[in-house]
């Protein structure tokens, strides 16, 4: 398996392994109306373009044998959703093809999170996760993360709760 930091030449790509790992995780617990409003908002071509162009944002594909499985979105700077602190890489997005699930893309990815944070000298990284996928928030616990707020993620005209996470990269306060 190759990690590959995504381009605009990627976007096409992005937005079908976005939509595809995102369907597949949520479409079971949420209506139909709201998952095509947040796919076709979340993952529009446009959407997908400013941010691959944004300095602050980085995106990186899991290839296996050619094919993109699964990507890591991670933010710095004023590009993090929530926190927005300098100190601090924000984990946005990691998904992985249901296929794939169980085979250690997600570590592979969430490892290169990690690199990325200690390559900048950050002290941490954080993350928000839905409070109805104990599947991911089991995986971000045996990694090192820890609760420590919640905030409202928006699905279509649904609010819901995600748990904010963190995780120390290198020694100072939190």
């Amino acid at each position: 398996m190759d990690i590959r930091k995504a381009t605009g030449q990627d976007v096409e790509e992005l937005a079908a392994i976005g939509k595809q790992t995102f369907a597949e995780t949520f479409s079971s617990q949420n209506s139909e109306e709201n998952m095509n409003a947040y796919l076709e908002s979340g993952f529009s071509i446009q959407k997908l373009e400013a941010e691959l162009a944004d300095p602050d944002t980085d995106f990186y594909f899991a290839e296996l044998n050619g094919k993109t499985i699964g990507y890591l979105k991670v933010n710095t700077g004023n590009s993090q959703t929530e926190l927005k602190d300098k100190n601090a890489l924000e984990i946005e997005r990691i998904y992985v093809l249901k296929k794939f699930h169980g085979k250690k893309v997600g570590q592979i990815l969430f490892e290169k999170a990690i690199e990325l944070a200690s390559e900048k000298n950050l002290e941490y990284v954080w993350l928000g996760v839905w409070e109805q996928n104990p599947r991911a928030i089991r995986f971000y616990e045996k990694n090192g993360l820890e609760a420590f707020d919640k905030h409202i993620f928006k699905l279509g005209n649904d609010e819901q709760i995600d748990i904010m996470m963190r995780r120390k990269i290198r020694t100072g306060d939190l």
